[in-house]
C-alpha cells in the first residue's frame, strides 16, 4: 500500500469522535486531475451558455427586424402596384394624345358587342378579330429589381413624350379644337365599335360606331369644332347629323328625336346639335356616334379623352 501523503482530520461540533481521511499521492493526483477536468467542463458550459444567450438575443433581434422588413416590403409592393396602375393609365392617355397629334397610328381596339342600330357597311377592317379569340390578360407580375427599373424607364419615357406633346399641342391648338375628343352625350356605353350580333336580325355584323344610351330628349353635343354638312333622316340612323371638322375628321350622330342645327351651320365643341331619340333602326333611346378619318370609319373610343 502506498504511503499516506495527506491526512484530513474532521472534528465535528458534536461530542462524537473525530474522523481522519488519508490520501495517498496517487489519490491526490487523481483528485487534482478530476478537479481540473470538472473545472474545464464547467468553464466550457458557462462559455457555451453565454454564447447561446448572445445568439438567442441576436435571433430575437433578427426576427423583429425580419418582421419589420416584411411589412416594409409589403408596403413597397403595394406602392409599386399602384405606381404600375398609374403608369399604365398615363400610357393609355399618352397613346390617345399621340393619336390625336398624328404622331402614332391608333391600334385596333376589340371589345364585346353591344346593342343598338347602325347602318351596315362593306368596308369592314381586315384586322378585326372575334373577341372570343382575344388572349386573356396575364396575372399580376412579381415585383423585382428589373420590374422597378422598367417602371422607371417607362415613367421617363412617358415624361419625355408628354413634354413633346405639350410643345406640339401648344403650337397646334386650332387643329386640336377640330379633333373629336369628348363623348357626345352623358349616358352609358351600351354598344362598342366592332363585330356583334345584330339586335334585329341576329346576324354577326360590324358595328361602325359606339352607342351611348340615356333618356329621350337629353342633349347631344358636337365633339369638336366644325361645320354641319348633313341634317337628314334615313331608315338606319333615323334623324342624323354629320359634321366636318377638317384635317380629315368627320363625325356622325344618329337616332335623334329632333335637330338643333341646320346644314352649313358652324358649331363649337359642346354646342347642342340635337336631342336623344329612337328614330331609325334603334332598340331604345340612344345616340349612335361615328368618327371618320380620311374617309374611313375608326373606333371613336380612340379619340375619347373623357372617361
Amino acid at each position: 500500500m502506498a504511503k499516506n501523503h495527506l491526512s484530513v482530520i474532521i472534528v465535528p461540533h458534536t461530542k462524537t469522535s473525530t474522523k481522519t481521511l488519508c490520501f495517498s499521492r496517487r489519490a491526490l493526483k487523481f483528485l487534482a486531475v478530476g478537479g481540473a477536468v470538472l473545472g474545464l467542463a464547467l468553464a466550457a458550459a458557462l462559455v457555451d451558455y453565454v454564447r447561446m444567450s448572445v445568439i438567442r438575443g441576436k435571433y430575437k433581434a433578427l426576427r423583429a427586424e425580419t418582421a419589420q422588413q416584411k411589412t416594409t416590403i409589403a408596403n413597397y409592393e403595394k406602392s409599386i402596384g399602384e405606381l404600375q396602375a398609374t403608369i399604365s393609365h398615363f400610357e393609355s392617355y399618352t397613346k390617345k394624345l399621340n393619336v390625336m397629334a398624328g404622331l402614332k397610328s391608333p391600334d385596333v381596339l376589340t371589345a364585346p358587342a353591344g346593342i343598338g342600330g347602325g347602318e351596315p357597311g362593306k368596308d369592314e377592317p381586315e384586322s378585326e378579330i372575334d373577341p372570343a379569340q382575344a388572349p386573356a390578360p396575364s396575372g399580376p407580375q412579381v415585383i423585382t429589381q428589373g420590374s422597378i427599373h422598367n417602371l422607371s424607364r417607362k415613367a421617363q419615357s412617358i415624361e419625355s413624350n408628354l413634354n413633346s406633346l405639350l410643345n406640339f399641342f401648344e403650337s397646334d391648338s386650332l387643329r386640336l379644337a377640330s379633333t373629336p375628343s369628348i363623348v357626345p352625350t352623358v349616358g352609358w356605353l351600351s354598344s362598342v365599335y366592332g363585330h356583334r350580333n345584330d339586335p334585329f336580325t341576329g346576324e354577326w355584323t360590324m358595328h361602325f360606331g359606339i352607342d351611348i344610351s340615356t333618356n329621350t330628349g337629353n342633349p347631344i353635343m358636337a365633339t369638336a369644332d366644325g361645320i354641319v354638312i348633313k341634317v337628314q333622316t334615313d331608315k338606319y340612323l333615323g334623324k342624323n347629323v354629320t359634321i366636318s371638322h377638317g384635317n380629315g375628321f368627320t363625325t356622325v350622330y344618329g337616332h335623334m328625336s329632333n335637330f338643333a342645327v341646320k346644314a352649313g351651320q358652324r358649331v363649337k365643341r359642346r354646342d347642342i346639335i340635337g336631342y336623344i331619340g329612337q328614330t331609325g333602326k334603334a332598340a331604345g333611346p340612344h345616340v349612335h356616334y361615328e368618327v371618320w378619318r380620311d374617309g374611313k370609319r375608326v373606333d371613336p373610343r380612340t379619340y375619347l379623352l373623357e372617361e
